[in-house]
């Protein structure tokens, strides 16, 4: 449905927050990104279900496919994820012959991950048809709305970054 304005609502959403909060305005954009996002893993899915990659996995194969190699450490930090989670994803990823891991020659005790060519062949399969799909998901959007969205989207994220660092001081 749209607004007075054009711009779309979820009238179910609107109607559930209604009933919740006296300003709905938060909630229903909170809905809507987190629809948007499961319209874009559903569609991503498509692509990797068959090869067997979660987005996580996907996501750090993407990252060591633009460096020599990466500490696991660092591939946990700039994926947003914990330790765990990352050895978790680089366990998948080395099973699969998709990446390796190498020691670290200046630390003894860190661990490095570093893509295979099975990997960057994986990627260059999957490419082709990723850019088809976003093509076809942001059909009609301008290249001011696309940067308009990012910077929304990457606006949360510092938000949400600011109140764990409030949460969790170091």
């Amino acid at each position: 449905m749209s607004d007075a304005d054009g711009t779309l609502y979820d009238a179910g959403v609107r109607t559930s927050m209604s009933q919740f909060a006296s300003d709905t305005a938060t909630f229903e954009a909170a809905a809507a990104v987190r629809t948007a996002y499961q319209a874009i893993e559903r569609l991503r899915s498509h692509g990797t279900d068959s090869r067997g990659l979660s987005s996580g996995a996907m996501d750090l194969l993407l990252r060591l496919s633009s460096v020599e190699s990466s500490p696991l450490k660092d591939l946990a930090g700039s994926a947003g994820v914990s330790a765990r989670n990352v050895t978790g994803l680089i366990d998948t990823l080395e099973r699969d012959g998709l990446v390796r891991r190498a020691p670290d020659p200046t630390d003894r005790r860190s661990v490095r991950a570093e893509i295979t060519d099975a990997g960057r062949d994986w990627l260059e399969a999957f490419r082709k048809p990723s850019e088809l799909a976003m093509t076809a998901l942001f059909h009609g959007f301008t290249p001011d709305e696309l940067s308009r969205l990012r910077h929304l989207c990457l606006r949360l994220v510092q938000n949400q970054q600011h109140i764990e660092s409030r949460l969790n001081p170091q």
